[in-house]
């Protein structure tokens, strides 16, 4: 795709949005961890506060053999929580106090464990990659239609095709790299599942934590900003888009699913309970 894209502006074109996005993709995968719990209203927790949380990420960065994250807390009543940081030793997990509040101690381990499993398997590089093609495609379609618009007429004879072609691709690419990049996002969601129900050896637990964290933020929505939505392992802003899915279940329902940032609940349970009984 982004060579397709590229074609329509040359070589160089190409070249040069690929570096722009790169430099500025690096920049944020360098502070990503700051950026995401400043967004998220998040503040540092000493053990004294959170001695479940604490002692919870301790025994299960000892298991997987990590260094331990800083821990945060976001005052919010919806259960939730979420893990950056560009690797291991610069990791961090936060978790809302509604979550404290209904978790069990081993639905909190499932969750805590999913966690650690995004740091473990380096989803933040994974996500910066993705942001980085999507971010060059947008800049480069872009360029290809200004391009096209202020120099295109002398190369095409005064045809206006290549105008046309660079408008289309200004608009089709930057959706079609946010579909890419949210589609990866929500098979970064499934392997940290996975990998965390392995890490404990208690998928349902797991499981169980999901239905609970899917039907408080039904009752709860977060204030946080969307740009971070994607982090958390529920999406925090589930309210506010089912109301809107409620409104268009009828037009175009299996769409929205494209621009989700969560996979369904349901098929993350699906999921779990089948690795509960042994099939793959």
């Amino acid at each position: 795709m982004f060579v397709g894209v590229g074609s329509i502006w040359g070589q160089s074109g190409a070249i040069i949005a690929l570096g722009f996005a790169g430099l500025m993709n690096f920049a944020m995968y360098f502070w990503s961890d700051k950026l995401a719990l400043k967004m998220s209203k998040a503040r540092p927790a000493d053990e004294l506060e959170l001695p479940n949380v604490y002692q919870t990420i301790r025994a299960l960065t000892q298991r997987e053999d990590m260094p331990m994250p800083k821990i945060y807390v976001i005052d919010s009543p919806q259960p939730n929580a979420f893990a950056t940081g560009r690797n291991p030793k610069h990791a961090a997990v936060a978790v809302t106090t509604g979550i404290l509040d209904i978790m069990s101690h081993q639905e909190l381990e499932g969750v805590l464990a999913h966690e650690i499993s995004h740091v473990k398997n380096r989803d933040i590089l994974i996500a910066t990659i993705a942001a980085t093609i999507a971010a060059a495609l947008a800049f480069l379609a872009r360029m290809a239609f200004w391009g096209n618009m202020f120099g295109g007429r002398r190369r095409s004879n005064g045809h206006p095709i290549m105008a046309i072609v660079g408008l289309v691709a200004m608009i089709l690419a930057p959706v079609a790299g946010m579909i890419i990049q949210r589609a990866i996002g929500r098979a970064r969601e499934f392997q940290a599942d996975r990998s965390g129900a392995e890490t404990t050896g208690a998928p349902l637990n797991l499981a169980s934590a999901l239905q609970k964290i899917e039907e408080a933020s039904q009752r709860h929505v977060m204030q946080v900003n969307p740009a971070v939505s994607q982090l958390f392992i529920g999406d925090p802003m589930q309210a506010l888009r089912s109301n809107a899915r409620g409104r268009q279940r009828d037009q175009g329902s299996a769409m929205l699913k494209w621009f989700s940032t969560h996979p369904p609940t349901k098929e993350r349970i699906d999921r779990l309970e089948k690795m509960a009984m042994g099939i793959r």
